[in-house]
Formats: C-alpha cells, structure tokens, sequence
C-alpha cells in the first residue's frame, strides 16, 4: 500500500512527459565510513566560545555518526576524560592533543597535532 503523500518526499521533479518515468526516492544515504589508514583526522586545541575552558578537537572524521561515536567513546576511555562528537567532530575536556594523536595513530589513524 502506498502512502498518501509520497509525492512531498520528491526533490526537484515537478512534471514529466515520459511515460515510463519512475521516480526513485532520495533514502537515507549516509556514506560509508573509510578505513582508518585513509582517515586524515586533525587534532588541535580551542578555546572559543567555551567560557575559557580549552578542549580538545578531532576534526576530519568521515563516515557514519555510529562509527564516530565508537572512536570517541575510545578516545574518552584512553585519555581519562569527558567529551561527545557531533557535526563530525570529537571534542574532549582539556588539552590532551599529544595523547590523542598517539591513540589515533595506535588505533591505525593518519592524525595530525594542528598548533
């Protein structure tokens, strides 16, 4: 059975005289997370607009949010501290970027300390 208003999930097609048209609806695509030797993460310290306090950033990450939740579940582990991840970040409580980069590395990262 067909939803009602499958039509409002359609982008960009308004009208089309081919007979044999067949829209294909946009799913969920998220895109596949790389292998770790082909992730360029780049850690580096940050200060703004968090009251003062530094943390550390892990920027870089593509993939999945699930795999990206795994890492900074391990990072935060590793290093002892507190943390989240989202828009495709890690952040972590404090300035932890040289054991960050030697987790990264161990776990088979290409990372980079950034300032």
């Amino acid at each position: 059975m067909a939803k009602k208003n499958e039509w409002k999930n359609r982008d960009g097609v308004v009208y089309s005289t081919n007979q044999n048209f067949q829209y294909e609806y946009s799913g969920n695509n998220e895109a596949d997370t790389l292998p770790a030797q082909q992730q360029n993460l780049k850690v580096l310290l940050d200060k703004s607009g968090r009251a003062g306090k530094q943390v550390t950033l892990v920027t870089g990450f593509l993939g999945k949010p699930g795999d990206l939740e795994s890492l900074t579940k391990l990072l935060k582990t590793k290093c002892g501290v507190g943390g989240s991840s989202k828009n495709g970040e890690i952040i972590l409580q404090g300035d932890l970027r040289d054991k960050v980069v030697q987790a990264l590395i161990k776990e088979g990262y290409k990372a980079k300390r950034i300032g």
